[in-house]
């Protein structure tokens, strides 16, 4: 999360909430006669396509502030509203869903969804803050910042210092929204750039591998804003909608806290790297619901490893 609640950028982007989108669909009455002899019901559809299904239908309906995944151990879809969705839009989604709705199970998070921008170090470009998430090299030996693609959205050049003086460089690849992460070079050889993430406690953790999140692993998290927090994965492939068109697939959704500025941030799990801070609700005073992009997905698009 950038280190404002409504933007992720320098100008407006309308309302931001969570990191998904909705159209209505139209039910479909049936005209033809049956011939004699066929069957009037059609066979249920497996729980699994009713989920997926439903999910389409609750992408199309675009509600600002919603996530969802399919629980595979279920066949459910777990949509996830936060506090600026009314029981209208609730039964809008569901309307949507149509014959399906009844594979929707709806969890309701404190908050509202915020894109989040600051391994946890704090660098800034502009007039926004995000967190570095982790360092990284490619076949070259040159060597990168993995972040959040809000955080890079526009491609600016990033400072380690919030008065620009200490350089860090120019950002090199941004995929924002779909994705939510981005690429950043080191072109001041000055800096250090350790594969490490920060403690915030006086000490750092060495990142050796990256892997993709199970559902139920304990992770944590290492932002500029509120340090180091910990909790666990509730979700996998993650659909938000942040509103104003920010829609992002893909994500890992947890129960750990984060605020505007932990944006870009690491998610690890011992030492190895599992995403990207890339938004959510709440707070690390009463909790909250915090969404990251899959690390692996980035380094292999940039050609780049954790190291």
């Amino acid at each position: 999360m950038r280190n404002t609640r409504t933007t992720l950028r320098p100008r407006p982007r309308g309302r931001v909430r969570l990191i998904g989108v909705t159209c209505g669909l139209a039910a479909v009455s049936a005209l033809a006669v049956p011939a004699a002899g066929a069957a009037t019901d059609a066979p249920a559809a497996p729980a699994a396509v009713r989920a997926a299904t439903a999910g389409d239908a609750v992408r199309s309906a675009n509600v600002p502030g919603t996530a969802w995944y399919v629980d595979k151990a279920t066949n459910t879809l777990v949509v996830t509203a936060d506090s600026t969705v009314s029981r209208a839009e609730i039964s809008r989604l569901k309307r949507a869903a149509g014959a399906h709705a009844g594979a929707i199970r709806v969890e309701r998070t404190p908050g509202t969804f915020d894109k989040l921008i600051a391994g946890g170090d704090a660098m800034y470009a502009g007039d926004w803050r995000c967190s570095a998430g982790f360092n990284a090299r490619n076949a070259k030996g040159e060597y990168f910042i993995v972040t959040a693609g809000h955080c890079t959205d526009g491609k600016p050049p990033w400072y380690a210092t919030s008065n620009h003086r200490t350089k860090i460089g120019k950002t090199v690849g941004s995929s924002f929204p779909g994705n939510d992460y981005g690429l950043i070079r080191y072109d001041n050889r000055s800096l250090k750039h350790p594969g490490t993430v920060n403690l915030y406690n006086g000490s750092s953790r060495d990142i050796k591998k990256a892997a993709n999140a199970t559902v139920g692993q304990k992770v944590q998290r290492s932002g500029s804003t509120t340090g180091l927090r910990g909790g666990k994965v509730t979700g996998l492939n993650a659909t938000v909608n942040y509103g104003g068109g920010d829609v992002v697939s893909g994500l890992v959704q947890t129960n750990v806290c984060a605020e505007p500025g932990d944006s870009g941030g690491a998610l690890f799990s011992g030492t190895t790297a599992l995403g990207l801070t890339s938004g959510g609700s709440g707070d690390c005073s009463s909790g909250g619901t915090t969404f990251f992009q899959p690390v692996k997905e980035a380094l292999s698009k940039y050609k780049v490893n954790v190291y």
